[in-house]
């Protein structure tokens, strides 16, 4: 479960985005974060995943009463190891393969290069990505690269999964592709997974929804 409790951020400190949000995202449930462009929701998730700190409030992940405290250090290493970033332009690095950017967060968070190698590549599989784990992105359709981007988000089995507009560049056939993933993941594994999204389809499948 993820609880943000008077939750303020802005980019300017006379104009904040989020002004002393409350909310609990539960774990084993698929989530969306909506509202207009500009009321914060890719902010929002960017605080979740300690890539910005509050101005004030409290970010509780699972058993972490508060995230936003951690040091440097502590912050990245619960990163990599319990949370599952897929965001909308897949972000994958264009100078390594498919495969090397799946298995990247998994090496981080101290798995084996060839464990992390062998789940990449199962991975990869059910996404039908298997042929292109040698190719390098700019190889790759997007709606390939956003299927390896979930991939990644996967790879080290988190406890939370953050989507910033993960269907906004797809077709359809491909965007139910990453929501019907998605959803396995909170349903049958349990995670909590925070969707950013303007789209009807993703907001329809979700068990609740945060409106900013």
């Amino acid at each position: 479960m993820v609880t943000l409790e008077g939750l303020s951020f802005g980019y300017r400190r006379s104009e904040p985005i989020l002004d002393g949000l409350d909310y609990a995202f539960g774990a084993g449930l698929l989530s969306a974060v909506t509202g207009s462009s500009g009321r914060g929701k890719s902010t929002l998730l960017y605080l979740i995943g300690l890539l910005l700190t509050p101005w004030a409030g409290r970010v509780a992940i699972g058993e972490v009463p508060d995230a936003t405290q951690l040091d440097d250090l502590d912050r990245s290493r619960l990163r990599a190891r319990r949370i599952g970033f897929v965001f909308q332009d897949a972000l994958l690095d264009p100078s390594r393969t498919v495969i090397d950017n799946v298995t990247e967060g998994a090496l981080y968070a101290g798995v084996p290069r060839g464990a992390a190698r062998a789940r990449a590549e199962r991975l990869l599989d059910r996404f039908d990505v298997r042929l292109r784990a040698d190719h390098r992105p700019g190889e790759v359709s997007g709606g390939q690269a956003q299927r390896v981007a979930l991939c990644r988000a996967l790879l080290n089995q988190p406890d939370v999964i953050l989507a910033d507009e993960p269907t906004g560049n797809l077709d359809a056939t491909s965007a139910q592709v990453v929501i019907e993933a998605l959803s396995e993941a909170a349903h049958t594994n349990g995670v909590t997974v925070i969707i950013a999204s303007h789209d009807a389809r993703v907001v329809a499948a979700c068990d609740q929804v945060l409106d900013l």
